[in-house]
C-alpha cells in the first residue's frame, strides 16, 4: 500500500514530522506501486482517491474526504502487504494478514472508540496488479494511545507480513496528504508522503476482475489450488482434497430431474426440500455435504478466500453425488454454486448495490465443469419475517447470518446477486405464506420439468403417465 515515490514534502509537514520520524529519500523496491484507493463510507457508498505530486493535483472535488481523513481527529491508513511471487501463495497470505488485523483493530480500549471502514488500494493501469485489501483507522478524539496501540499491532506482526501504515494530514492550505512508513532496525522510518487527490469512480469496482481468482471460482483446479495452500496451518484441508481427488473431474447428471433450493436461512428451505423429495420419492442432498461439514466451523473463520474454495469445493463433492443418483431417482438438493458465488460476491464488493458487478458478467455464469442441475428455486421472505424466524430457532449464528441480521445493504447485495445469476437462473418464490401454499408455488415453479420414472408404491391414481409435468404430478401429492 506504500508507494514507490520520492517525497515532496510541504513545509508544514516538515515541521510536523518531528524526532520520531527517519526519513529515506526514496521508497524501497518491495513497497510500489498502488496509486488509486477506495473508501468505504458509512452509507456504503465509496470515495475514490489518488495519491500524485502536489503539482499533479486534479480538478475533481469531493468534500467526504476532508470530512473523514481531515481534522478534527486522525485517520490511518493499514493495508496488508503484497507478496512476491503472487498467485495462490500470495491471496491467502494477505488474505490471513488482513483478516488478522481485523482483529486486531476490534479490540483493545484505544481502538473501541475509532472508526473502521473498509480501505481498498488498486491500480487502474495493472489490473494484473489486483486489489489490496486495508482499513481506514478513524480516531475522532486523536487520542496517542491510538498511535502506540497501531505501534504495538505492527511491532507484533512478522516482518514479512507486516502491514504497511499510512497518516492522513492536512497542511496550512487544508490539503490532505498521506505519508507512509515502516519499522525497520526497531526504528520507525519515512517512505513516501504524497498528496491526497480526489478522482472520480471507475465504472467498475476495482475488485470485479479479481473475483474469479479469489472468492468466485470458475472451475475445480482453481479452488483446490488455494486449499492446497492452507495445508500446512489447516490441517484438514488436505482430508477436503483427499475426498474432492475421489471424484470424477468429469459427471455427467442422470435421466431423473435434478432441483436445487437455494435462499438466505429461515426462508423455509428445509420445509420445500424435505416436502418435495419425499413428494417425489427424491434423494435429498445438501452442500456442502456431511463428509465435509464437521470442518465447515473451520473454514467459517478463515478468510473469504479460503473459506469460498472450501464451499466451491463442497459443490464438486455434491455433484459427484448428484450424478450418481440422478441415474435412480430425482434428486433435491439443498443449496449448491449459487450459495457460494452470491455470498461470496456480497463479502467482497464493498459498497452498495450499485457497486456489484453489472448483470450479465461472466462472473454470474455457471462453471463449466460443475454438473449442471435442471431448476434452481430461490425462495425469498419479507425480512421482518425472516427474522422472527430466526429468533424462533434459538441456534447459534454463523458469522454470515449475523451480517444478513445486522447489515441490510449486505442482505440486500445477497438477494440481488442471486437473482443476477445465469445459466441457470433462479426462479423466485415467495415464501411468506403458510408451509401448505409454499410448497404448491414452489412445486409449481418447476412445472417445466417432465417426470417419466417415479416410485410405484404410490395409489394408481397419484402414477404419472410418461409425460406428466411437474406441477401436474406434484399438485396430486399435496
Amino acid at each position: 500500500m506504500a508507494l514507490g515515490i520520492r517525497p515532496r514534502w510541504p513545509g508544514p509537514l516538515r515541521r510536523l514530522q518531528g524526532p520520531r520520524w527517519k526519513q529515506s529519500g526514496t521508497c524501497a523496491p518491495a513497497m510500489a506501486p498502488l496509486r488509486r484507493f477506495a473508501l468505504e463510507l458509512p452509507d456504503c457508498s465509496l470515495a475514490h482517491f489518488a495519491l500524485e505530486d502536489a503539482e499533479a493535483a486534479g480538478a475533481y472535488q469531493d468534500s467526504r474526504l476532508s470530512a473523514l481523513l481531515g481534522p478534527p481527529g486522525r485517520s490511518f491508513a493499514l493495508c496488508a502487504p503484497a507478496v512476491a511471487g503472487g498467485g495462490c501463495v500470495a491471496q491467502v497470505r494477505a488474505a490471513r494478514v488482513h483478516q488478522q488485523l481485523q482483529l486486531q483493530l476490534r479490540k483493545g480500549e484505544p481502538f473501541q472508540q475509532c472508526q473502521l471502514r473498509r480501505l481498498l488500494g488498486y491500480s487502474p493501469g495493472d489490473p494484473a496488479a489486483g486489489a489490496q485489501h486495508g482499513f481506514l483507522l478513524r480516531d475522532p478524539l486523536a487520542g496517542p494511545d491510538t498511535w502506540r496501540a497501531l505501534l504495538e499491532v505492527l511491532v507484533a506482526c512478522p516482518e514479512l507480513a507486516r502491514p504497511h501504515l499510512g497518516e492522513f494530514e492536512a497542511d496550512a492550505s487544508g490539503a490532505l496528504w498521506l505519508r507512509f512508513w515502516e519499522l525497520h532496525g526497531g526504528a520507525q522510518r519515512q517512505v513516501s508522503c504524497a498528496r491526497v487527490v480526489p478522482v472520480p469512480e471507475p465504472p467498475l469496482h476495482p475488485v470485479v476482475p479479481d473475483l474469479p481468482s479469489s472468492v468466485v471460482f470458475p472451475d475445480r483446479d482453481a479452488a483446490r489450488a488455494v486449499l492446497e495452500e492452507c495445508i500446512p496451518f489447516i490441517p484438514e484441508a488436505q482430508a477436503v482434497l483427499n475426498l474432492v481427488d475421489q471424484c470424477p473431474k468429469q459427471v455427467q447428471k442422470g435421466e431423473f430431474p435434478v432441483i436445487v433450493i437455494e435462499g438466505l436461512d429461515a426462508t423455509g428451505k428445509t420445509t420445500v426440500t424435505r416436502s418435495i423429495s419425499e413428494a417425489l420419492g427424491a434423494v435429498l442432498l445438501q452442500s456442502p455435504p456431511p463428509c465435509i461439514g464437521q470442518w465447515r466451523k473451520i473454514f467459517d473463520d478463515e478468510p473469504n478466500i479460503i473459506r469460498r474454495a472450501f464451499y466451491s469445493l463442497g459443490n464438486y463433492i455434491v455433484a459427484s453425488e448428484i450424478a450418481e443418483e440422478s441415474t435412480r431417482s430425482p434428486v433435491i438438493v439443498d443449496r449448491y454454486w449459487h450459495s457460494t458465488a452470491t455470498y461470496a460476491i456480497a463479502t467482497e464488493v464493498s459498497g452498495g448495490l450499485q457497486h456489484l458487478p453489472p448483470a450479465h458478467d461472466p462472473v454470474y455464469q455457471w462453471p463449466q465443469d460443475l454438473l449442471r442441475p435442471d431448476l434452481v428455486v430461490l425462495l425469498t421472505v419479507r425480512p421482518e419475517e425472516r427474522v422472527q424466524r430466526l429468533q424462533g430457532r434459538g441456534l447459534e449464528k454463523t458469522r454470515e447470518e449475523a451480517e444478513l441480521e445486522a447489515n441490510s445493504i449486505f442482505r440486500q447485495k445477497v438477494e440481488t446477486s442471486y437473482r443476477r445469476m445465469e445459466n441457470p437462473a433462479c426462479h423466485v418464490v415467495d415464501a411468506s405464506p403458510s408451509r401448505e401454499e409454499m410448497n404448491k408455488v414452489a412445486m409449481s415453479s418447476c412445472a417445466s420439468l417432465s417426470l417419466s420414472h417415479v416410485h410405484t408404491d404410490l395409489p394408481e391414481k397419484h402414477l404419472p403417465t410418461p409425460h406428466t409435468s411437474f406441477f401436474e404430478y406434484s399438485s396430486t401429492l399435496i
